[in-house]
């Protein structure tokens, strides 16, 4: 299915963003290993999420949907059955690689895969700690799905150092390290997401500019309540559409204020955004906020780089939507593991961009252009990624005339009413 966008006079309104993806799928797997009835609300109702459910509902635990809350109903670290299927993460890079972890230490073989797209995606980056740990798990020639998990007598704690930021791999090894011997550290060097920790109540400890964050083995974990706020790299897209749309105002509420997810809001306020945080608090070790976005002249002049990258990456699509509508150049570097997302990120941005009539230079770890006035509204591809999708519907909003987005249908991924916000946004 293809979206047609139109210009937009305004956007105004007051709007709720759905669960964030990422605490959804963690609420699910520590629920499934937890003792007890796990209840999450606000969980995400997206394919993604979705997709880990399936996982363990295959393997044993069962679920249930009630008055707007999931119930899990856990059977502890070991309790877990052996699926008599593949395991199928569809779409969801943290669904394969998160379970793993599990997966890992569990006493029963289990192959899990996914789509077209997952099974192209780098697995190498969790085999490699897994297999120091002991896991027996084997892949394809290229280190990509189907991943082969076969048990072992028992997973050994280990202290890894992760090479680059990485919340996913950190998590897989916290989760093997609960059925692990001993201790498992895992040391950070630069800042990842943390609501794998928040959520299993570890506490970091701080050495020579390092994070370490401990495990032990056999650690019961009691089922508990889990509320998920708003994704703030949902939000994103409104934030961004809000200041690019003149004479626009809009609140989002209940959004996620997670430190290590919100580097984009940073980069936005240098951009000139104006940006307002109201109602500050935290529920469930997660803080939240309502946001108020108005119309702003945005100036970019700015190079994203380093250590900001893992705080950002999944922002950068509407970042590059922001920017072209800014003015000014702008930059982004150090962003390889954009080329490993759902599609190629930085190919796509590119191509899109240029559609818009900029001048993109694109290199092996970014892209780089200036923004200029008259933008071209146009056919815009998704390549079935839901976030080059919404960015660029997004982007169209600001256009003169009339855009598409190509297989617009990919936003269910993480954003099921994506397209029904923007439309109310209007009215």
């Amino acid at each position: 299915m293809d979206k047609i966008i139109s210009t937009a006079k305004f956007l105004k309104g007051e709007i709720s963003i759905p669960g964030d993806k990422s605490i959804s799928h963690r609420a699910v797997m520590i629920g499934a290993i937890s003792d007890g009835v796990t209840e999450i609300t606000g969980f995400l109702k997206a394919a993604d999420p979705l997709s880990t459910i399936s996982c363990f509902n295959s393997l044993g635990i069962e679920h249930k949907f009630e008055n707007e809350k999931l119930f899990i109903y856990g059977k502890d670290l070991k309790g877990l059955r052996r699926s008599a299927t593949t395991l199928d993460a569809g779409n969801s890079g943290t669904t394969i690689r998160l379970m793993s972890g599990i997966l890992a230490g569990l006493n029963f073989s289990t192959i899990i895969s996914g789509d077209q797209y997952l099974i192209k995606r780098p697995m190498k980056r969790i085999i490699d700690p897994l297999v120091k740990m002991g896991a027996d798990i084997s892949s394809t020639e290229k280190f990509t799905a189907p991943l082969s998990i076969k048990p072992v007598e028992t997973l050994n704690a280990i202290d890894y150092e992760l090479p680059i930021a990485s919340a996913q791999v950190k998590s897989a090894v916290l989760f093997a390290g609960l059925y692990a011997n001993g201790t498992t550290r895992v040391i950070e060097h630069e800042p990842s997401r943390d609501h794998t920790e928040r959520m299993l109540n570890l506490t970091p400890e701080k050495s020579s500019g390092k994070s370490i964050i401990s495990i032990t083995g056999g650690m019961k974990l009691e089922a508990k309540q889990f509320v998920v706020p708003s994704d703030p790299s949902s939000a994103a897209f409104f934030i961004v559409a809000a200041l690019i749309v003149p004479n626009s105002e809009i609140k989002i509420i209940n959004v996620g204020m997670n430190p290590t997810r919100i580097g984009f809001i940073k980069v936005l306020k240098q951009f000139g955004a104006n940006i307002i945080l109201e109602n500050e608090r935290t529920i469930g070790g997660e803080p939240l906020a309502d946001i108020i976005v108005k119309s702003s002249v945005l100036k970019s002049n700015c190079i994203l780089n380093g250590n900001l990258i893992p705080n950002i990456i999944d922002e950068i699509p509407i970042l590059s939507i922001a920017a072209a509508n800014a003015i000014g150049k702008f930059e982004v570097r150090d962003a390889q593991d954009l080329r490993n997302k759902e599609t190629d990120r930085i190919a796509a941005i590119c191509f899109n961009l240029r559609k818009m009539g900029l001048d993109v230079e694109e290199y092996k770890d970014g892209f780089a252009f200036e923004s200029k006035k008259d933008l071209l509204s146009s056919g815009f591809e998704s390549f079935d990624d839901h976030r080059i999708a919404m960015a660029f519907g997004i982007g169209s909003l600001a256009l003169n005339g009339q855009s598409t987005i190509i297989n617009s249908e990919c936003v269910s991924i993480s954003f099921p009413s994506f397209w029904k916000i923007v439309n109310t946004l209007q009215k």
